[in-house]
């Protein structure tokens, strides 16, 4: 099957941050899924067959989002009892949906929650959403930011963020040999990275931000013991301490960077981390309800420091990934939004974009993905405005398809739709086929 995407007036192939990035007037020819070909428009690709007329166009890879939670509804306490309950499986199938088809993300790394099923279901078209990257647990300590439970615990009730379940190991971990122990079951998990909480966080009811999370010790196992599976390591990390400590242990991926100053942005530099602001998110969580006083003052906490720390990351030349950590409702299918706030923050549009393509494809390991270049996955993006100089055309309908692999999902005329039988109506389709002679 051929596609042409004819006459795109501007196209962003997600290769740098610099202007070389940019081609008008192209044609996109894709063949079995994949982009064959870009070159300067021709007057007969508008009558080709299989041609689809993107005259006044955007054309973008497909986002990638780097900091993902889709078994997350909301922080509340019926938020969460929700998820763990018996129809947390629909509800991960709308989130992954709305995800895809409306937030244009084609690729997701959820660092906490999803399980290899959830993946497995994705790549074998179960369940309609972006190719999944995953961490599986979201690792603290007990007390930590992954230990949700109220005050009047007792000792033998479990966290409600993700208590273990089939494929999904306790995210709580205390001691240098029960991290090693954890680490090596989350990578027979299948896990494509190990999330760890450097520092207590903003949402998490019972730790403060000045506090410590997990000992150098713990850290330093942690991270050996991923890196000798392969394994990078991601790291929640607000406070300066935890930011610190994270890096002089090995993990590669900074999230949230609350109190990253100058002294710290060389310290990175230096052992070539990256980093995930996930700004969009603390700015929804300033206007949450129904959370407690404890973790709205930390919100205000963060809030005040985060957009200089992000001016830090940019003056410092860190690479800088999109991640929306999208734990709210009305977050999901909304990721565009994260451009939105980066740019807003100080990043240049095309700056922001790289850290959601290219950029983030490369960092995550998602090979294939993440540009517009001959023989990647036609992965892309097509918006009837130009989201290149201000994403937040988005917000106001521009997003006009979405393309996973060549296949579209919002019914743009003339490009071709994917259509999917659940793995159930293939394995009822081979039980009463007709045996073969």
């Amino acid at each position: 099957m051929k596609t042409v995407l004819a006459n795109v007036a501007r196209l962003y192939d997600g290769t740098s941050a610099e202007p070389r990035a940019l081609h008008a007037g192209v044609d996109v020819l894709i063949e079995r899924g994949r982009i064959a070909a870009i070159t300067p428009h021709r007057a007969e690709s508008l009558r080709a067959p299989g041609s689809v007329d993107c005259t006044g166009r955007v054309v973008t890879p497909g986002l990638i989002d780097c900091h993902g939670h889709v078994t997350i509804l909301g922080l509340r306490a019926g938020d969460i009892e929700r998820m763990n309950g018996p129809s947390a499986a629909l509800w991960v199938e709308k989130v992954l949906h709305t995800t895809l088809v409306d937030g244009g993300v084609t690729t997701l790394r959820d660092v906490g929650g999803a399980t290899h099923w959830m993946k497995r279901a994705v790549e074998e078209g179960v369940l309609l959403g972006p190719r999944l990257k995953i961490s599986v647990c979201m690792l603290s300590t007990t007390g930590g930011h992954a230990d949700f439970r109220g005050p009047d615990r007792c000792h033998a009730e479990l966290s409600r963020l993700w208590p273990p379940a089939p494929g999904r190991p306790s995210s709580l971990v205390d001691g240098p040999w029960e991290c090693r122990k954890r680490v090596r079951e989350l990578a027979a998990c299948g896990a494509d990275l190990i999330k760890v909480c450097a520092s207590p966080g903003v949402a998490s009811p019972g730790d403060k931000l000045e506090h410590r999370e997990f000992t150098p010790e713990e850290l330093s196992a942690l991270c050996d013991e991923a890196g000798a599976r392969g394994l990078r390591v991601a790291a929640h990390a607000h406070s300066a301490s935890g930011i610190e400590l994270a890096l002089r242990h090995g993990v590669h991926d900074l999230q949230h960077i609350s109190f990253l100053d100058a002294r710290l942005v060389d310290l990175a530099h230096e052992l070539g981390a990256t980093v995930t602001p996930t700004s969009w998110t603390l700015a929804e969580l300033t206007r949450a309800k129904g959370l407690p006083p404890q973790v709205m003052a930390k919100v205000a906490q963060v809030n005040e420091h985060h957009a200089r720390a992000v001016q830090h990351a940019l003056a410092g030349e860190l690479p800088i990934l999109m991640g929306t950590d999208a734990v709210w409702p009305g977050m999901h299918g909304r990721n565009w939004m994260e451009l939105v706030h980066l740019v807003r923050d100080g990043l240049s549009p095309l700056r922001a974009w790289y850290g959601a393509t290219g950029l983030a494809a490369r960092e995550i390991g998602a090979e294939g993905t993440g540009t517009l270049v001959p023989g990647q996955r036609a992965d892309l993006l097509i918006a009837g405005a130009d989201v290149l100089e201000d994403p937040g055309a988005f917000e106001r309908g521009a997003l006009l398809e979405v393309l996973q692999d060549g296949l579209g999902h919002r019914g743009l005329a003339g490009v071709p739709q994917r259509t999917f039988r659940s793995a159930s109506q293939r394995a009822l389709e081979e039980l009463f086929a007709e045996p073969g002679p």
